[in-house]
């Protein structure tokens, strides 16, 4: 049997009489690639926002390897072992990529105000061991031969992926993406797949949020559905795809 890696449990959310989720249960295993997917609507980012602090539930339980996270303040839950990334890309243009990979890393640069201030050699041993972090984490996703550039000069699909090396940077156990394909073209999405394998294969969980039904199918192992704040269905992309309850709710006739 799959440890599990997080666990929601008769997760509720309501926005004053407005229910959002209903009775929400699943887990999602250790070392795995899991898929949330829904039509708009149906709540996908608000579980999202409840598994990293940024709302906090109505009912039920969220677990993250055994701990409950209900009332635990973002940035704790990022020190946990969980990063995200967003539907709308938060880099730092201005900075160049390996400048934005290190910012994830500054929790990993131990050194004091009188270090960075005279430059000790604790402070320049610890931005030497950032910046070897930080090109190893581009080197993943492909972009390390772009180390130097501004962020603002990349494509939307390179932008995405710089995300997710600072996401790592973190050294997440779990990594939320949502909706990491968005934007992208065929190419790049073939690429993107390949790469979130990797990250798996290195020992990271991943969970997303996404639209693109050939991307989802084609990637995660396991898959819950979304419809109208209830999950409709759960299992593996051949049972889910093939459930008639998602069919009718979400796919359509001509997705089978």
């Amino acid at each position: 049997m799959s440890v599990s890696l997080l666990s929601i449990r008769n997760l509720g959310m309501h926005f004053g009489g407005l229910s959002v989720l209903q009775d929400v249960s699943f887990e999602v295993p250790a070392g795995s690639i899991y898929g949330l997917i829904g039509p708009n609507g149906a709540g996908k980012t608000t579980v999202f926002n409840l598994i990293t602090g940024l709302l906090q539930p109505s009912s039920g339980s969220i677990a993250f390897q055994g701990e409950s996270l209900v009332g635990v303040p973002s940035h704790r839950i990022t020190h946990r072992g969980i990063a995200r990334t967003f539907q709308n890309i938060r880099i730092f243009k201005e900075m160049d990529l390996l400048e934005n990979v290190m910012v994830g890393l500054h929790e990993q640069l131990r050194y004091g105000g009188i270090d960075l201030l005279f430059n000790t050699a604790a402070c320049r041993a610890a931005e030497k061991r950032a910046r070897e972090r930080a090109f190893e984490l581009l080197t993943w996703v492909g972009l390390a031969h772009k180390a130097d550039l501004l962020a603002d000069n990349l494509s939307y699909g390179e932008q995405r992926k710089l995300e997710f090396a600072r996401a790592l940077a973190t050294e997440p156990k779990l990594l939320l993406l949502d909706e990491p394909v968005a934007g992208m073209n065929p190419a790049e999405k073939a690429i993107l797949m390949e790469e979130i394998r990797n990250i798996r294969d290195r020992g990271y969980g991943v969970f997303m949020i996404e639209h693109d039904m050939r991307f989802v199918m084609g990637l995660c192992e396991q898959i819950a559905v979304l419809n109208f704040g209830r999950i409709i269905a759960q299992g593996t992309p051949d049972e889910v795809r093939n459930n008639p309850d998602v069919i009718e709710a979400y796919l359509g006739k001509d997705e089978q």
